[in-house]
């Protein structure tokens, strides 16, 4: 199962455990158990702290459980986890086996001092990005807290389950059997959603911080190298955001970054964020800015009702996903709508699916879905794809590939799920129906800016204008990356605004006020 290369460094990761730990696995006589029985067998003869057990009473078949020598596991994996999960099961390994978390002391305690019981199901694709953080959340959480357990679970080694859950995006979260959430999740939303004094606990914390010289809102590439280039500065720094990494946390593979052949866009957001840690930046993440106020000394409002204030603002809170904007959409959302194909792709194996969007995104996503799923047809308002000419070919190749231009989506159809898709054919006017049961959108980005409308001037399309040093309308706030008018959003033109837009806030403190 594992490579010899692989069996060397978990080797060494493995003695890093501070006490035996059990694997306890749940078979039965399928191909999948024989290939989890193979994967725990390497992993048992790797270190004397790691032994197998084959009696496990998981009704779910194949799966296993690690835990102390002795007790009964509350950390669980039905399916392999292999691919982007392989890490979650080194972490679960280590963790269980008394190695210290890489985790915040006072998230540590806030873990261990949850009240009540806590079972977590979590519903992943191996391909899926974003479960990992989900999974090792919850994972961690299992581990410092006897009353929580939780278990991995592979959608397309279930699929009876992920049918009559009617699941259709991951990662998708069950409490106590009941829905609990969707999509990427860090730790500290988990426990804010389960402990029900955190924000209250949080807001106090916040509003109580002295004002900082630069405030930087969002935390992308534009938000890290403003943060980075203000704090060099020697000036009082923090950095504001839901997540660190935005939208580069969705972005699977990177291979335009100079000098970086390529990555994938976690990596270059943990990356980032090391970076910024580096210097004392006071980072505040799980946080969304409800509204701004200028003035003199200029408030940042968020919306656990805590105040942040700051003698210069940098708006780096870059887009997230265009949506189509039609009847359906909405209601169907993880329930056939979707807007990563990477993610959810595999859930829809063997399917009918729609991708909305000619530019590059969408045609890359036809590509990607074209080697999982039945059929793909692809839908292009214009009259002509926009892709690069190297991706058009490669789309045209493909046999179960069906390629519609001028075609204006009008609705999402369906009943508990999505069931087909209705579209304008804008030649001939005719309204036309494709049967199906997933669609993936790919149409652009809209910038993160409905908070700061009121506060600064943004075009029609909701990007803050910006003249060429990144100032915005409103003196003493500036602006960076693909939130801006800046032409072309691309990481590596993002990185440059908010170095750019750091060095004008600096200007502006120094001319205007001495630094704290």
């Amino acid at each position: 199962m594992l490579d010899d290369n692989i069996k060397a460094q978990l080797q060494a990761y493995l003695e890093k455990l501070v006490h035996p730990i059990e694997l306890v696995a749940s078979l039965d006589e399928g191909d999948a158990s024989r290939e989890m029985l193979e994967l725990l067998q390497d992993i048992a003869v790797l270190s004397p702290k790691v032994s197998l057990r084959k009696d496990g009473d998981n009704l779910r078949r194949p799966s296993f459980g690690i835990a102390p020598t002795g007790q009964t596991p509350r950390v669980h994996f039905a399916g392999l986890p292999m691919g982007h999960e392989f890490t979650s099961l080194i972490l679960a390994l280590l963790q269980s086996g008394g190695h210290p978390p890489k985790a915040d002391p006072e998230i540590i305690e806030q873990i261990r001092a949850l009240d009540g019981e806590f079972h977590f199901e979590t519903y992943v694709s191996l391909s899926c990005h974003n479960c990992p953080d989900v999974v090792q959340a919850l994972n961690l959480m299992a581990v410092l807290n006897p009353g929580v357990s939780h278990v991995m679970i592979d959608g397309a080694l279930f699929q009876d389950e992920v049918d009559k859950r009617q699941i259709m995006a991951v990662p998708t979260v069950f409490l106590n059997g009941q829905p609990f959430d969707q999509g990427r999740m860090e730790l500290g939303e988990i426990l804010a959603k389960v402990d029900s004094g955190a924000a209250a606990r949080d807001a106090k914390k916040l509003s109580a911080k002295e004002p900082f010289d630069v405030l930087v809102i969002g935390a992308g590439p534009a938000g890290s190298a403003a943060a980075i280039y203000a704090a060099r500065k020697g000036i009082r720094t923090g950095i504001v955001a839901e997540r660190f990494g935005g939208q580069v946390l969705d972005t699977l593979s990177i291979e335009n970054f100079i000098s970086v052949k390529e990555t994938e866009g976690p990596k270059l957001a943990a990356a980032l964020e090391e970076h910024v840690r580096q210097y004392g930046v006071d980072i505040m993440s799980l946080q969304k800015v409800a509204r701004i106020e200028p003035g003199a000394i200029i408030t940042a409002h968020l919306e656990n009702g805590a105040s942040l204030k700051a003698r210069t603002l940098i708006l780096a809170t870059g887009a997230k996903w265009r949506e189509m904007g039609v009847p359906g959409e909405k209601e169907f959302r993880a329930k056939g709508v979707a807007y990563c194909p990477h993610c959810d792709g595999p859930l829809f194996k063997g399917k009918r699916v729609a991708v909305i969007g000619g530019g590059n995104s969408g045609v890359e996503a036809a590509i990607d879905l074209a080697g999982v799923v039945a059929h793909v047809t692809l839908l292009e308002f214009g009259e002509a794809l926009r892709a690069d000419a190297v991706l058009q070919q490669k789309l045209a190749s493909l046999p179960n590939v069906t390629i519609i231009k001028q075609a204006q989506t009008t609705e999402v159809t369906g009943t508990d799920k999505v069931n087909g898709l209705v579209y304008k054919d804008r030649v001939s006017g005719e309204i036309r129906r494709i049967e199906l049961e997933g669609i993936f959108v790919q149409i652009g980005l809209l910038p993160n800016t409905d908070f700061v409308k009121d506060a600064v001037e943004t075009t029609r399309f909701g990007e803050i204008v910006i003249d060429h040093r990144g100032h915005t309308s409103m003196p003493g706030i500036f602006a960076a990356g693909d939130c801006t008018t800046v032409p072309y959003k691309q990481i590596i033109i993002a990185m440059g605004e908010g170095a750019k837009a750091s060095l004008s806030a600096f200007d502006h403190l120094i001319r205007n006020s001495a630094p704290a």
